[in-house]
């Protein structure tokens, strides 16, 4: 995504956040189980999320990145429940909601929302969209008749749609427009969390920046707090405070957005960085990727030690019989504190194709 499509304008560091946790998850896992045979026996698990801690700071955007495949989507969907985890905790505003009950869960369900990817399957094609919007203020019974359509007539305007298209159809509208009403439902209830599950990733370029931008501009005005799930890196710079890198079930790096993007220091983040165009056509010959080699592993069986040693390209034998923690590494910069989960992490300041090649320091 171009500047000039975007704007030039960043979110800036998080000296105007509070710092508070609005969201904490603990140890957080999730493993399918296998079943095979006549009667159905578990032979074995698949570990789409295996041991997450992560938390997500009221009024910042987190962007989580990865390869397909990683667990992104289905950690969004434990965070709201949508799926019930095998192991650890979900911290809302300090209260562990796993424990809550059908009840206490659709009054936490109030403030927390998702806006799925694909913009036509989410919406029902049967509903119009007036029905759509006013679902969850059914749902949670706030406000009704008159009072409720002029509720939703609020959220076509608030999202760049008209009123009077409140008795059309999904069919009827373009992606991008699809996409809006999503947004529009997603914000009826005024949440104080949404999860973003790819959002821009089915629409054309110029209408990603439209979007993008939108949901900055209702950032601002509803004190929201975004976890950003996406594949483009240059649209997770754009919109992020800080970055997540996720990798086989397991978050391998958090950073500050200026910090990961200017110093990676997990060989991982490094080469989803190499693979980011340049505008500039003569930088961009000069530029050399970092070509990771193999396959992912599957989840049903990762690897032992570091989950990324089979592809690192300075992995050594200590990587393969013990797993790194997510821990500090290097001097916090800005008051941001820089985790990655590597023995071996790339230097500061050090270049990529440099990261790539040279050989790390070895562990006694």
């Amino acid at each position: 995504m171009s500047e000039a499509a975007t704007g030039n304008g960043q979110n800036g560091s998080l000296d105007g956040h509070a710092g508070e946790n609005l969201l904490e998850l603990k140890n957080l896992k999730m493993h399918f189980p296998i079943k095979a045979g006549v009667l159905r026996r578990t032979v074995g698990h698949v570990k789409a999320v295996d041991g997450v801690n992560l938390e997500i700071r009221k009024g910042e955007t987190l962007g989580l990145v990865g390869e397909s495949g990683c667990g992104k989507s289905t950690l969004a969907r434990l965070v709201l429940r949508l799926l019930e985890p095998t192991e650890g905790e979900v911290l809302f505003e300090g209260e562990d909601i796993l424990g809550y009950d059908r009840k206490r869960m659709l009054g936490v369900r109030r403030n927390m929302q998702i806006i799925f990817q694909d913009p036509y399957a989410s919406l029902n094609p049967r509903m119009s969209v007036g029905n759509i919007i006013a679902e969850p203020l059914k749902t949670h019974h706030v406000s009704e008749g008159s009072e409720r359509k002029k509720r939703v007539q609020e959220l076509l305007e608030v999202v760049g749609l008209s009123p009077e298209h409140y008795n059309r159809y999904p069919h009827e509208f373009s992606g991008g427009q699809r996409q809006r009403i999503g947004v529009a439902r997603a914000i009826a209830l005024n949440p104080r969390l949404i999860i973003c599950d790819e959002p821009v990733s089915a629409l054309d370029v110029s209408i990603q920046a439209q979007v993008v931008n939108l949901l900055e501009d209702l950032q601002k005005e509803f004190d929201l707090t975004y976890v950003f799930i996406a594949h483009d890196l240059s649209v997770v710079k754009h919109i992020s405070d800080r970055v997540a890198v996720m990798y086989l079930g397991k978050i391998v790096e958090v950073a500050d957005r200026k910090d990961l993007y200017a110093n990676p220091r997990h060989p991982y983040t490094a080469s989803l960085l190499s693979a980011i165009p340049v505008p500039d056509p003569r930088k961009e010959r000069e530029r050399q990727r970092v070509v990771l080699t193999g396959d992912v592993p599957s989840p049903a069986n990762p690897p032992s030690g570091c989950p990324f040693h089979t592809r690192c390209p300075r992995a050594q034998d200590y990587c393969k019989k013990n797993t790194p923690p997510l821990e500090l590494q290097g001097t916090p910069q800005d008051g941001e504190n820089h985790l990655a989960a590597c023995f071996f992490p790339v230097k500061e300041g050090q270049r990529i194709e440099e990261a790539a090649t040279s050989t790390p320091y070895r562990v006694e």
